[in-house]
């Protein structure tokens, strides 16, 4: 996407600028003002792109206008678009980070500081920025569990000390495991995400185990992803993907995020040498969908993950 622009919709860049407050991201909602289509409404800060600028640029110059800050780090994130009665709109979506200035409501009547995952605290909201908000709720990290190499209990005592330490959204994956030891896995990691209640546990493509155990929904492989007609009834729904048609057939059924890989080379395929961080930013680039980097990452490519779009990353090794 180069911010050229298309005569049948509004190309939008739309900012998601994102702060901690005591150790728990918050997000910025501003108010459109009198006068304006959907005056009153709270949505996410930018505005149209003008011909000739890119996405990132109109990005910086809408927050200067509306906001009175310079962006000083902002990543590439989701892409939605959305049909109102005066006009079909396309929105890039950066998360923004770090900028220079105090911001002030420019061009808005009002502004509002609140916290990802929790109640919207405002209304109304502009109906395209709805998913946003769902988005905002999920970590940087998705887990997935091991333990066909590291033993059931093993995998439970790292998964405990990780959520200890800020883990929050999690995948019983091992699909080699008999079906007892997956219902003993899935079991044991149900018990230990109870006591955090914005911990999430994903199945990996079982829906009868995520049920019979509580979980909060089930992880798709891209097998499962193809053959299924509509979205399971779980809260919660992800997908795994390897291909630009995977991502769109993730998004047709409306699922909540998909896991893209593998980026680099892996233990699991070591023979592949990963499609690499360009060409996964070039799948992800106009996924209405939170993408999850997959495949020889580590901790400290989370920065380099978002840097290319990505929600951030998923491991399998390294977590815990």
């Amino acid at each position: 996407m180069n911010g050229i622009a298309d005569a049948r919709m509004v190309e939008v860049s739309a900012a998601v600028l994102l702060r901690e407050s005591g150790g728990s991201p918050e997000f910025l909602l501003a108010r459109r003002p009198e006068g304006k289509v959907y005056a009153g409404y709270w949505e996410f800060p930018g505005g149209k792109v003008e011909p000739g600028e890119t996405f990132r640029e109109a990005l910086g110059r809408e927050l200067r206008e509306e906001l009175g800050i310079d962006v000083r780090r902002a990543w590439p994130w989701v892409v939605r678009e959305f049909t109102y009665p005066h006009a079909t709109v396309r929105l890039k979506f950066f998360r923004v980070t770090a900028w220079r200035g105090e911001i002030r409501p420019i061009e808005h009547s009002g502004l509002a500081w609140l916290k990802a995952g929790g109640p919207a605290g405002v209304s109304p909201i502009l109906p395209a920025n709805g998913p946003i908000l769902r988005a905002l709720e999920l970590p940087p990290v998705y887990a997935l569990t091991h333990a066909e190499e590291a033993g059931i209990d093993a995998e439970l005592r790292r998964l405990e000390t990780a959520l200890d330490t800020g883990l929050r959204l999690v995948q019983a994956r091992d699909k080699t495991l008999s079906p007892e030891d997956r219902v003993r896995l899935a079991e044991g990691a149900m018990a230990r995400l109870r006591p955090y209640p914005d911990a999430r546990l994903l199945i990996n493509d079982d829906e009868a185990l995520a049920r019979s155990v509580g979980a909060h929904g089930v992880h798709l492989s891209s097998l499962r992803l193809a053959q299924i007609g509509r979205r399971p009834g779980f809260a919660w729904v992800a997908a795994s993907c390897h291909t630009s048609a995977d991502l769109a057939r993730a998004a047709e059924l409306g699922l909540d995020f998909a896991v893209l890989g593998p980026v680099l080379p892996t233990l699991t395929h070591p023979g592949s040498a990963g499609i690499g961080w360009e060409a996964f930013a070039r799948l992800i680039e106009i996924s209405p969908l939170p993408v999850y980097a997959l495949g020889g990452l580590r901790q400290e490519m989370l920065e380099t993950a978002r840097e290319h779009g990505a929600q951030g990353i998923a491991l399998m090794r390294g977590w815990g």
